[in-house]
């Protein structure tokens, strides 16, 4: 009955912003607005907007500790190789971390947003849209 359709991000430099999520995201853009941006992920339905904004806003938060969490992630069939690109353009990474076969690493945009890349283990419950769809019974 439902589905994410959007994800809104929160930036203080729209055009500095745009360019950067076009160039290392490679999001194609859909529609322009007076405070915002639309765009299309290279797969999937989700869609990603930018929202002018006057100050830096959250977009983490605390699960223990120091430690935050990002609220959402953007799925990799090749992990090692957004990794490496994004160190060739100069975009600070995480070590790629290794969850017992799901991989990840964390990174900000040019704002501070966390952000994190996520590559799923073949045959776990997330890994496809097949396996979603088993879960949710529309198999």
């Amino acid at each position: 009955m439902f589905q994410v359709g959007s994800i809104f991000i929160p930036v203080t430099d729209m055009e500095r912003s745009m360019a950067w999520y076009e160039e290392h995201l490679k999001v194609k853009k859909i529609d322009e607005w007076e405070d915002g941006v639309g765009y299309a992920l290279s797969y999937g339905l989700t869609q990603l907007a930018l929202v002018k904004v006057g100050s830096h806003q959250e977009t983490d938060f605390t699960i223990r500790g120091d430690r935050k969490n990002a609220y959402f992630n953007f799925l990799t069939e090749n992990i090692e190789a957004v990794h490496e690109g994004f160190r060739k353009h100069g975009i600070t990474v995480t070590d790629i971390e290794d969850f017992g076969g799901m991989k990840a690493f964390d990174f900000n945009d040019p704002d501070g947003n966390p952000l994190s890349i996520v590559d799923e283990v073949t045959g776990s419950p997330f890994h496809s849209d097949d396996e979603v769809r088993k879960v949710q019974g529309n198999s």
